[in-house]
């Protein structure tokens, strides 16, 4: 068996996402890697998959007891072996996990951090040879990140004290580059594979409202979007309380998740979302690791984050099955000064407070609070903060549908080309920043001691915003007119279309954001610091939808027959009952559409739908067909 044939039997899917192959085959080769994919975009086929291939157990360190069970339900559902070893087990189900392992039964065993230096992990595991380890949110090794944990120290360590060393996969949603630098220092990856796959879910609307009354806003949105289910984060255990009994008093399906709560309830909270018996979770920041509901039609942050990082994996909860889901920031002033607060007073005793720190996490606010409340495409700013080109607009955000504006930037395009080609001719180049301090005329030091005042493109945009310039750049960097480096240092340099604008004279009608030219300051310490984000040595994968049943992508968006699909899900929620899992384990909404679309009344013809292996296609193929037969013969 090989890793397309895996792919396509235990998880019905024809064709790898961009970034995968060649995660699995450097793991399949036994090279380590550090795979920085958002939520959502199939980080765990990357290891899945060679626990498979590979000979002997594979371990994968999580921190979230939820994650474990989920990933442990949805690989014994594929029909792989799998098992987890945490402190929800009980007498029984431990012992029966222990044989599981003498028994070589599992392919894949999930353990958290914690339990990593128990004396007696080894003896469970016995003489089975370990050919992977994978960290999962290995973000939390960093000090710098948003959730650092100090238990994943731990790590390199037990590492080191395996009879061999294994290959290391480190896993994360979320990572800035010195994030990135800590995960491959402290968990002691040797020459990593480190593809980047886009940040960009393009089936996430993203929102940023200012309601004067959040509670009524709330409320709008949520009868708009009846039955649907999603998340409301809230910053506080009292925002929670006050927002659950505000729902509640609505006889909404809502529940609650906060570290305040005691663990029976939070648990029972927890199911009562991931088994659909309650519709809305509201929760602090506490809730959602390791959570695979595929069904979260929204996410709403009712508090604004601290920072970029938390936000963008929060969101990432929603629309994991590929479909359509917003993503709505309540934003408010208060919410800014209350975190700087908690910022500033995360440590009581003085003695003890990391400068440092404290001033990084400010910095990271900043960003946040910029992102809310800029004009920019939010989607462009999201993918800017991970060091990632985009379009500046993206049609799909709040920003793109209401404050943007058609211009023809033809003339403007061929001044930017003009300055970037005139460098070029001196043997010049610079990053994004200098061409514009040039183009705008500034008379910096930096700009008269190099002679740059002289060249014949100084100056000829000194009416123009930084930010109308920098935009500008930015679209024709993603379109391949100019293209920015790979080096040290991100300068600027024309790539062969140039001559379509400067020769071709072709016309360029570009979005761009209305904008109150007086209100441009401070744009560009902005973008000196987001600029350079990128570690040296990643590379950036692509994503394209693809109309193929690729893993974990949409196969399409058309409408579907909406009475078929609610009895699909009604077949499938039966199903789930029965096995005691939860229903999106069995089969994803999107795979319901796909079902809709296909309407397969044979096997054979079940096996062509996304996310239809062939242990599902035994297990589930005669209701589903069978189903569907009978409503096509209603119809005929």
């Amino acid at each position: 068996m090989d890793k397309q044939s895996v792919l396509k039997e235990y998880f019905g899917y024809d064709s790898f996402r961009p970034g995968q192959e060649a995660l699995i085959d450097a793991i399949l080769a036994g090279r380590d890697v550090m795979a920085v994919m958002p939520t959502g975009a199939g980080k765990s086929l990357c290891y899945q998959i060679p626990a498979i291939l590979l000979d002997g157990l594979t371990v994968v360190i999580s921190p979230l007891i939820s994650l474990m069970k989920d990933q442990v339900s949805s690989l014994r559902e594929a029909g792989v072996g799998a098992a987890y070893l945490n402190s929800s087990l009980e007498g029984a189900e431990y012992g029966e996990v222990l044989r599981g392992l003498a028994l070589r039964t599992y392919r894949i065993l999930y353990i958290a951090p914690e339990r990593l230096l128990r004396e007696d992990l080894l003896e469970q595991i016995g003489d089975t040879p370990i050919p992977l380890v994978v960290v999962d949110e290995a973000h939390c090794v960093s000090q710098w990140g948003h959730d650092f944990r100090p238990s994943y120290r731990r790590i390199a360590e037990f590492i080191r004290g395996l009879p061999s060393r294994p290959c290391v996969a480190a896993c994360t949603a979320t990572a800035t580059a010195k994030v990135k630098e800590d995960i491959q220092s402290l968990l002691a990856l040797e020459d990593p594979l480190s593809p980047v796959t886009s940040f960009d879910r393009q089936n996430l609307y993203f929102g940023i409202e200012k309601p004067k009354r959040k509670s009524e806003a709330l409320l709008a949105f949520i009868e708009k979007h009846p039955q649907q289910s999603g998340i409301v984060y809230c910053s506080t255990r009292k925002n929670v309380e006050e927002v659950w009994e505000l729902l509640g008093s609505y006889r909404l399906a809502v529940t609650r998740y906060h570290a305040g709560l005691d663990d029976s309830e939070r648990h029972e909270n927890q199911d009562d979302f991931i088994y659909d018996r309650k519709t809305i979770m509201v929760a602090t920041n506490a809730f959602g690791m390791g959570i695979n509901k595929s069904n979260v039609s929204f996410v709403i942050h009712y508090n604004m984050p601290k920072n970029i990082e938390s936000y963008y994996q929060e969101v990432g909860r929603a629309g994991r099955d590929g479909e359509p889901a917003e993503c709505i920031l309540f934003y408010s002033g208060q919410d800014v000064r209350i975190n700087t607060y908690l910022i500033n007073n995360q440590n009581d005793d003085e003695d003890e407070r990391d400068e440092e720190q404290v001033a990084h996490n400010l910095e990271l606010l900043r960003q946040m609070t910029f992102y809310a409340t800029g004009s920019d495409c939010l989607r462009s700013r999201l993918l800017a903060y991970f060091g990632e080109q985009s379009p500046n607009y993206c049609g799909n955000c709040s920003n793109c549908k209401t404050v943007f504006e058609s211009i023809d930037g033809t003339l403007e395009a061929q001044k930017i080309i003009s300055c970037v080609y005139r460098l070029k001719e001196r043997g010049r180049s610079f990053g994004k920043m200098m061409i514009i301090d040039i183009l705008r005329g500034s008379k910096t030091n930096k700009i008269t001691s190099q002679g740059l005042d002289t060249l014949s493109t100084y100056g000829i945009m000194a009416d123009a915003t930084t930010h109308r310039i920098r935009s500008i750049m930015d679209y024709l960097i993603s379109q391949g007119y100019l293209r920015v480096g790979t080096g040290d240092y991100p300068v600027v340099e024309l790539t062969p279309r140039f001559r379509e604008i400067t020769v071709e004279k072709k016309t360029l009608t570009i979005m761009l954001p209305k904008v109150d030219p007086q209100k441009d300051s401070g744009e560009g310490s902005v973008d000196r610091f987001l600029e350079g984000r990128q570690r040296p040595g990643s590379f950036v994968v692509t994503k394209t939808f693809e109309k193929t049943k690729s893993a974990g992508t949409p196969v399409d968006t058309s409408p579907v027959d909406e009475i078929l699909l609610t009895k699909l899900k009604d077949l499938r929620r039966e199903l789930a009952q029965a096995g005691k899992v939860p229903a999106y384990i069995v089969f994803s909404d999107a795979s319901l559409r796909d079902m809709c679309r296909k309407q397969p009344a044979t096997k054979a013809a079940f096996l062509e739908v996304s996310g239809v292996g062939e242990v599902k296609m035994e297990k589930y193929g005669d209701a589903f067909t069978k189903l569907i037969g009978e409503y096509r013969g209603k119809e005929e």
